[in-house]
């Protein structure tokens, strides 16, 4: 049975690459769609393209003559569309959702079997592994959703199994998903803007739970309250300890798997291509997953000795006197960049952006003992600078503004431990100016042996185009510091 009835109307929020997506899976069905966007240029160039095209505004009042909402994950519940369709009983979809009832009505062949991962951290290292141990085991296998292509795209291609990464956005517009297996990584603050409640984000990231095998996090809290409360037949935990009967862990210096197999050993710790807690943390998930779908224990091992990790992820970028300068600009919340900074012990820290509404009290009163110093920029660094001399009073602090959002002219000394300096922009872009200012500071407080670590703790969107521009420009700084 096809998912949605030919002729029926369909508004498409979003004329992006999501958007676009949506909208070439939904033209074999028959339906009428018609595309929405509150940016006029976007709507002007789709409506060149031959697209029906209707602007925002008109879009909310008039969404009672669609049959159906589908909606770009960035779309929060609380934008103009969405409440309305709400209102007039319109149901609303994400691409997620989309694609799994056409996967699952047969269309593009078997049902594939999905096998989700979400979480705060963790999420794309976590997938790009299992989509590793996927490939070793011999399984047909296609990555998407959050990372690589969206999964309307792959459903014409040939995959059995799906590794496939959801934000909580994604997720939040998925309600009927129920995946072969899922996984719950771990819960912190994060999207807060976005979801509303610290509640709403964590009941998000729980519709990964929902299908034949939940596994998720015991170490972490909110992650094991949602395994227990999950509706799935099987449940899996995973922990960095010694594992119990239906968990992962490890043990002897070997991760385990006591959920699929009685005591069977997968990997050696020491084998893992991501060093520290997180490393172990992200192979235990991906191989719970991987076990889920009878992957042997040999390709989990075999998987693990060839991995690597992404770029901006604790990518070490130079060392230069001693110093070392650190990438890990994909740190994008609190929680993430507490991880990150657990792994060096002295620290010049840099930080600041989009912090998305969470607190950095947490993250600072946690990492401390191992700051030398911060330099802080973007538009949240205030959060981050109040979170320090609250909890870290004595860690020296260099805060970058620009004379614009800031007002003053010249550096100043605050405190004894806090300085301000505002960023020259000259005739280079921002960003440029901003990480050349960053390096200049970090040099300046760094001594040999100390790690410039770039884990801003939050978005990078006030000041880049993305973390992969900030971490770019970051390394770039860097370069052409030290010569």
């Amino acid at each position: 049975m096809e998912p949605i009835a030919p002729g029926a109307a369909v508004l498409v929020v979003g004329a992006g690459i999501t958007g676009r997506a949506v909208l070439a899976a939904l033209t074999p069905l028959g339906v009428r769609a018609t595309l929405t966007d509150d940016r006029p240029t976007a709507l002007t160039a789709s409506a060149q393209q031959g697209i029906e095209v209707l602007d925002a505004g008109a879009a909310a009042d008039r969404v009672s003559d669609f049959a159906l909402v589908v909606t770009s994950p960035g779309i929060p519940p609380t934008a103009p569309i969405p409440v309305a369709a709400a209102a007039a009983g319109v149901p609303v979809w994400g691409d997620v959702e989309l694609a799994w009832r056409l996967d699952r009505s047969g269309r593009f062949g078997p049902p594939r079997r999905w096998l989700v991962v979400t979480g705060t951290n963790g999420k794309t290292t976590t997938t790009s592994m299992l989509y590793a141990m996927l490939q070793a085991g011999g399984l047909r296998a296609a990555l998407c959703g959050n990372i690589g292509e969206p999964v309307l795209d792959l459903l014409d291609q040939p995959a059995d199994v799906l590794a496939v990464e959801l934000s909580s956005f994604q997720l939040h517009w998925a309600p009927s998903l129920r995946p072969e297996a899922g996984a719950v990584l771990n819960v912190a603050e994060d999207h807060l803007d976005w979801h509303g409640s610290m509640a709403a984000y964590a009941q998000a990231k729980a519709r990964a739970l929902a299908g034949r095998v939940a596994v998720a996090g015991l170490d972490d809290p909110t992650a094991a309250q949602l395994l227990a409360a999950a509706p799935a037949p099987v449940r899996v935990g995973f922990r960095l300890g010694e594992p119990a009967r239906g968990e992962l862990g490890v043990r002897d210096g070997m991760l385990v798997d006591d959920a699929f197999d009685h005591g069977l050993a997968l990997a050696r710790v020491d084998s893992l291509p991501v060093a520290g807690p997180v490393g172990v943390l992200d192979a235990l998930a991906a191989a719970a997953l991987a076990r889920a779908v009878d992957v042997p224990a040999e390709a989990i091992a075999a998987a693990l000795s060839t991995f690597r990790v992404g770029r901006h992820r604790a990518e070490v970028v130079a060392v230069a006197d001693g110093i070392t300068y650190v990438d890990d600009s994909k740190a994008t919340n609190p929680h993430a960049a507490q991880a990150s900074i657990s792994g060096y012990r002295r620290v010049i820290w840099v930080a600041g952006g989009l912090l998305k509404g969470a607190s950095a009290d947490e993250l600072v009163a946690a990492v401390t003992p191992r700051l030398a110093a911060a330099v802080l920029i973007g538009q949240d660094r205030a959060v981050l600078r109040n979170a320090l001399s609250r909890h870290a009073p004595d860690v020296p602090v260099v805060e970058l503004v620009t004379g614009e959002d800031s007002g003053v002219l010249e550096e100043t000394e605050t405190s004894v431990t806090h300085v301000t300096r505002v960023i020259d922009v000259a005739d280079r872009p921002l960003a440029d100016a901003v990480m050349a200012t960053v390096v200049e500071a970090a040099r300046g407080l760094a001594r040999p042996g100390d790690t410039v670590l770039l884990a801003p703790a939050g978005a990078s969107f006030d000041q880049f185009s993305g973390y992969g521009h900030r971490g770019d420009a970051f390394a770039a700084a860097v370069r052409a510091a030290i010569g």
